[in-house]
């Protein structure tokens, strides 16, 4: 089994928190988006991984760094890690077919801006499964439609009248992803694109119309991290999760506590210094951070940043950030002192 990752774009609604770390990279309850995305996956497939092919963009943002983390990432799954670039912006088949060479085989591809939780087994009668979330409003999502037997016979973008409630969320499966890739190199042959862009749904239409079966794999949880307020909405729920599952430690135990109060569910990194600080519920902070005289609620504090006299719900901080102040609903990006 592989597992395709295409991460090229910039992120540009996490703004500023994107500016300087790739949107997958950005950290969420102690962890980068990518990497949770992808061990959720292995968990769901039950199966070992062989190789994990990520689609980067520019090596001048996606450099030397981001690759090494993701190499580990793979590794430390078991898999061989492969690297393949984006060089423009074309759109989600044009990102896959970017990886042609790992295109063959038993795959899922799953792109990295949302996380999820779910515990279903793969429907070995299907060529495809495509992952979906049930939501109240299918109106503003890509929808699919099912026939008799529960099987997908069409893909429906933000539909006026109802076709079904359940969405689509960016992860597929393929039983021989080749398929795929034979039909998105027809879309690029013939040059049909929305939008200004080759999107996967060409190509799996090409799919359906030869008669392949697609199944859908419902997930529990479907949750987003396009921008800072979904983001920190995310965390929270993210840590909720860890908090009941007990897999991960959340709180460092080189955290110095100087007559601080905190409340679970928080992840709490390395070398974190509390000085009479209120932290919780809902609360990451990142290695290295030191917060005094403050309250934190809901919110996300990356690495190396220095919080004092703050009073801050539903923050997003970035690393190296130097704070002091009485804003509470905050974005402060990396590098930023206010004082």
């Amino acid at each position: 089994m592989k597992i395709i990752v295409p991460m090229a774009g910039r992120g540009s609604r996490l703004r500023p928190h994107s500016l300087t770390v790739p949107k997958p990279l950005i950290p969420v309850a102690g962890q980068p988006i990518v990497h949770r995305l992808v061990k959720d996956i292995v968990k769901v497939l039950k199966q070992p991984i062989d190789e994990i092919a990520f689609v980067l963009g520019d090596p001048a943002w996606f450099g030397d760094e981001v690759v090494g983390s993701l190499k580990k990432l793979a590794n430390d799954l078991g898999a061989k890690a492969s690297i393949y670039r984006q060089d423009q912006p074309l759109g989600t088949g044009h990102a896959i077919m970017c990886a042609k060479p790992s295109l063959s085989g038993p795959a899922v591809i799953a792109y990295a801006d949302t996380l999820i939780r779910a515990g279903f087994d793969l429907n070995a009668d299907a060529d495809s499964v495509i992952w979906t979330k049930k939501v109240d409003n299918p109106e503003a999502f890509g929808v699919v439609k099912l026939n008799d037997n529960d099987e997908i016979v069409e893909l429906v973008e933000k539909p006026e009248t109802f076709v079904s409630n359940q969405a689509v969320i960016g992860i597929y499966y393929f039983k021989d992803v080749a398929v795929l890739k034979d039909k998105l190199q027809e879309v690029l042959d013939e040059n049909i694109m929305n939008g200004g862009e080759y999107q996967i749904n060409d190509g799996i239409k090409r799919m359906m119309a030869e008669g392949r079966v697609f199944k859908t794999g419902t997930v529990d949880e479907w949750m987003d991290c396009g921008n800072k307020p979904v983001t920190v909405e995310t965390n929270a729920r993210m840590l909720g999760f860890l908090k009941q599952d007990g897999e991960e430690q959340l709180i460092d135990s080189s955290v110095s506590n100087e007559n601080s109060n905190i409340i679970e569910p928080c992840f709490i990194g390395q070398n974190v210094v509390l000085k009479n600080a209120q932290i919780g519920p809902n609360v990451s902070i990142g290695d290295n951070c030191v917060i005094e005289n403050t309250s934190v609620k809901n919110s996300l504090i990356q690495t190396n940043s220095t919080i004092k006299n703050a009073n801050l719900e539903n923050a997003m901080i970035g690393n190296y950030v130097t704070y002091d102040g009485n804003f509470k609903s905050i974005s402060i990006g990396d590098y930023s002192i206010l004082e």
